[in-house]
């Protein structure tokens, strides 16, 4: 993935894996910006998987900061 894009996103580096995924860092070439992108990997997610993981998105983007990442798209 290191040097591909994803939309509009240039993956730079992988930061760390997990159960469900893998969290890259990444530029927005659009807005000139390092971001964080999580990919949920190697799953066939059921409608109740796709339900939470919007939840915990809508969850993050709610909150305000300085040491937790603001979500700016899921999809």
């Amino acid at each position: 993935m290191i040097g591909r894009m994803l939309g509009h996103y240039r993956i730079e580096k992988q930061l760390g894996s997990g159960g469900m995924g893998v969290v890259y860092r990444a530029r927005d070439t659009r807005l000139q910006r390092p971001v964080a992108i999580k990919l949920i990997t190697g799953h066939e997610l059921s409608e109740a998987a796709q339900a939470l993981i919007l939840k915990e998105a809508r969850t993050a983007s709610s909150l305000n900061h300085p040491n937790i990442c603001t979500v700016h798209e899921v999809g």
